[in-house]
This record gives structure tokens, sequence and C-alpha cells, in this order.
């Protein structure tokens, strides 16, 4: 059982019954739980117990097996974390953090995240001094080019017959080769970060990490500089200033490698 927040009693009682049973739930499963075992985990005769899995199947936080009678967590309570880290809400979760890593490394940050084959920029952050590279929000490039998107790749249960899709969608691109790719995306799973030298701009590096949700990547943030700036002891350099900042800025339930 999750620990309460705060000292003392719940100042909703009914309230706290409905979340005590979502959080059973949701450990419970696709197994489920039925109301005699529900109301014994929370301290509840069946009557109690009913009228506030009642109130959920209400608002479909939770459904009901027709032939069992047992409950499982319904798509109303899936879709919270779904909604929270949607495209649309990330830029405004993560700019703090992009900030804050701009300012340590002084480089171009950019946060990315996967549209079927291509990555999409959805945020950026400039240093104040010059960056030459053209970058918009809202572009899109092939991932397989992208340390945004190999990072994305690599830590998205990816094999090689899925990233045929990727790499045709790249066409005729020097970096885009099969094997290539897939030596990039297995270093990335073993260093926990990505990277691609001039392979989607002439005279640009870049190094990427992904952000993990419940162990899948949903976006990533790469540092982006000119390739003279990228020697290996400095692509190592930037890994360690992303993994010392960006931790504990990136809202709980987000993590890197």
């Amino acid at each position: 059982m999750t620990e309460p927040s705060g000292d003392g009693a719940s100042p909703v009682e009914s309230v706290d019954r409905a979340l005590l049973a979502l959080q059973l739930l949701a450990r419970a499963g696709a197994r489920g739980m039925g109301l005699a075992e529900l109301a014994t985990e929370l301290g509840l005769n069946k009557s109690t117990a009913h009228r506030a899995l009642a109130a959920l199947r209400f608002r479909g936080f939770v459904t009901q097996d027709p032939a069992s009678g047992g409950y499982v967590l319904g798509p109303a309570a899936t879709q919270l974390s779904d909604d929270f880290f949607s495209d649309e809400n990330l830029p405004v979760l993560l700019h703090a953090a992009l900030v804050a890593l701009c300012n340590a490394a002084d480089e171009l940050v950019h946060l990315g995240v996967l549209s079927g084959t291509h990555v999409v920029y959805l945020d950026k952050v400039e240093p104040e001094r010059s960056v030459r590279v053209w970058s918009a929000v809202g572009r899109r490039s092939p991932a397989v080019t992208t340390a945004l998107g190999r990072a994305l790749l690599a830590f998205r249960g990816t094999d090689r017959s899925m990233l045929a899709g990727y790499v045709r969608a790249a066409g005729e691109v020097d970096g885009a080769e099969p094997g290539h790719v897939w030596e990039v995306l297995e270093r990335a799973r073993a260093r926990g970060y990505a990277t691609e030298v001039e392979e989607n701009e002439p005279g640009i590096s870049c190094v990427a990490v992904p952000l993990l949700r419940s162990g899948a990547a949903v976006a990533a943030v790469s540092v982006t500089a000119p390739v003279e700036r990228m020697s290996p002891e400095r692509v190592e350099w930037l890994h360690e200033q992303v993994r010392t900042v960006l931790p504990p800025l990136l809202p709980a339930g987000l993590r890197l490698p």
C-alpha cells in the first residue's frame, strides 16, 4: 500500500477509499480483483467497497468483468498518465530542464518525440553563443539519421525487422544504412545515449538521451554543436552533464536509462 503523504487521516475518507482501490487494481493488473478481496485489502465491508467501486465504474476508472464479477483498472485511469505526458504537455513539463541543461552545456538543446518514422522537435533552447545549425520547433527529420531518433528507437524495443521501415523512410541518406544504424542503436543501448556526426546536417554533431516512462522511451533530449566542438571526450562530458542536470528536474514518472 502506498504511504500517505501527510499526517493523520485523509481529509475526505470516501475519496481516499477510491484512490486506494485504484492503487490495488493497478498492482493487480489484468488479473483484477474480486469485491471480497478488495474489501479485505481496504479494510472495508463489502457494501462500502461496492459503493466506491460503483463511483469509479461510473467514470470509467474501473471496469467489471460480466462473467466473473472481478474488477480491473479502466481506460479513464490509464489515460490519465498518457494525457499528462502527451506531446502537447511535454514542452511545458520539461522546458525548465532544457534551460538548465543549455546553461550547463552552453550548447543548443532539443526535445523530440517519434511521429511515425520521423522525429518531431517539440522544444529547443539556444545558448548565447552562435550555433551554426538551423532548427525549428515542429521540424521533422528521419529518426534513423538523428541522435534524438536513435535514442528513442534504441529504448523502444526496436528490432532489426522493425528498423527496416525507418531506414526506408530516410531514403538514400548517408548514415541510414541498416547495418550502420543497427550498430548505433546497439551502442546506444549499452551506453545510455545515442550520437550522430554530420549524418543529419553537415558540420553538426549531436548526443541524445531518451526519457523513459515505464521502461520505454517517450521522448529524448539532445545537445547539438558544431562537429569541431564534439570530440569523444566532450561527448562523454556532455552526457555527464545530462545525467547530472536532468534527473532532479524531470517530472515524476520520467527517468533516464
